[in-house]
């Protein structure tokens, strides 16, 4: 399982939640489980940036998500 933290300007997108345990094992299956809850937030990940683990990836990280790993969404970084 991992626990899923998303940013405060995502709380107006679902209903005030910002914490969920996804059993999602790649990626790919995570954004798919948020945007099947919450349509409204397949813009915002589009643009988004992550870190799983505090390690910093785009949005086109696929690979496993570990167990008890806590992954972030977060603005994405601009530039170098």
């Amino acid at each position: 399982m991992a626990k899923v933290v998303l940013p405060d300007n995502f709380a107006a997108l679902t209903g005030g939640e910002r914490e969920l345990t996804t059993s999602a094992e790649t990626y790919r299956d995570l954004v798919h489980e948020l945007t099947s809850r919450w349509p409204a937030l397949e813009e915002e990940l589009a643009k988004s940036a992550v870190a799983i683990d505090g390690q910093i990836y785009q949005d086109a990280f696929i690979e496993a998500i570990e167990p008890d790993s806590e992954v972030f969404f977060m603005a994405r970084i601009e530039g170098g």
